[in-house]
């Protein structure tokens, strides 16, 4: 019996400690990665704060609050893995706070990819009206209207919580997105705001891109403007992709959470990694370096205005 306590006292602790370590160098390198990727963000945000083209540009608008967007899910959501991680009790409150705003930013993601290709089809299909159409004051409300309805499952969420049990948000839990979906009903609800959202948006996406390959048919010039427009809208169908790989992320760590302590944290880090920061970098990222008015501006605040050739390139623009 001595041994068998001895070997316990030696071994626990140990387990623990090495748990504990593993958790702390996930959490340092998803927090590095995290903030280098809010920086390139940060980066392509002031680069189209410094041209008036960029602020007045329907397409540049609409981008940069894909950028805002994208970073403030970013950053909401590290902090929520970083909770989970720690077992960190919060008041339910924040933690919903939180969790809101991640949910309200992830479902916007699509609904501005819907916004960027109706802007591109209506600048190929309807060129002589795009500039009366896609104003920088409509592009505001249609940004507005983005908001509204990636926060409506959500609100919907709360106050059936606020209703039902009114002091929920006083108490203290594990910050998880338990907190919101509680009862089944919720999830189902939110599930299927979602879903539509994603379904809705990729049809918008399949649509501009058949109609602005049928326009590249019937015009005789402009040939290049079109063949742009429609890698444009491609694009954007590839980043619905990278979005939509979000919902793997909870199908696959409810799969891994029946394996081994230290083997499901390895493998739920990964996940994170691989399935919510990547597909939120990568994507503002590509469809950033790909404009040839916008990148030579990235290189050069990039590398901190150090060189002269590049901002040369830059202001000849």
């Amino acid at each position: 019996m001595g041994t068998m306590t001895e070997y316990l006292n030696n071994t626990v602790p140990q387990r623990a400690l090495e748990l504990n370590t593993g958790i702390l160098v996930k959490v340092i390198f998803s927090m590095t990665l995290c903030l280098i990727f809010l920086y390139v963000n940060g980066i392509m945000l002031f680069t189209l704060s410094t041209r008036s083209t960029f602020r007045e540009t329907s397409r540049y608008i609409l981008f940069a609050h894909m950028l805002f967007n994208d970073s403030i899910q970013l950053l909401t959501s590290t902090l929520l893995y970083i909770f989970a991680s720690v077992n960190l009790y919060l008041l339910t409150g924040v933690c919903a706070i939180l969790f809101l705003i991640a949910s309200i930013t992830y479902c916007n993601s699509p609904l501005n990819l819907a916004m960027m290709a109706l802007e591109r089809y209506i600048a190929i299909c309807f060129p002589l009206r795009h500039s009366e159409i896609a104003t920088p004051t409509r592009t505001g409300i249609a940004i507005g209207v983005i908001w509204f309805f990636g926060s409506l499952k959500d609100i919907i969420c709360i106050l059936n919580i606020l209703v039902n049990e009114p002091l929920y948000f006083l108490t203290s839990v594990h910050c998880t997105s338990n907190i919101i979906f509680r009862r089944k009903i919720l999830f189902d609800v939110s599930t299927a705001f979602t879903s539509f959202y994603f379904v809705a948006v990729a049809l918008i996406i399949i649509y501009t891109y058949v109609a602005i390959i049928l326009e590249a048919r019937s015009v005789s010039s402009g040939k290049n403007s079109v063949t742009k427009a429609r890698n444009t809208v491609l694009l954007h169908f590839f980043q619905l992709a990278l979005c939509l790989t979000s919902f793997l992320h909870g199908v696959l760590e409810s799969l891994a959470s029946n394996l081994d302590g230290s083997v499901f944290l390895t493998i739920k880090s990964i996940l994170f990694i691989v399935l919510i920061i990547f597909p939120r970098c990568l994507s503002p990222l590509i469809y950033g370096l790909r404009d040839e008015s916008f990148r030579p501006l990235v290189k050069y605040y990039f590398m901190f205005a150090l060189s002269n050739r590049v901002k040369h390139h830059s202001d000849t623009i």
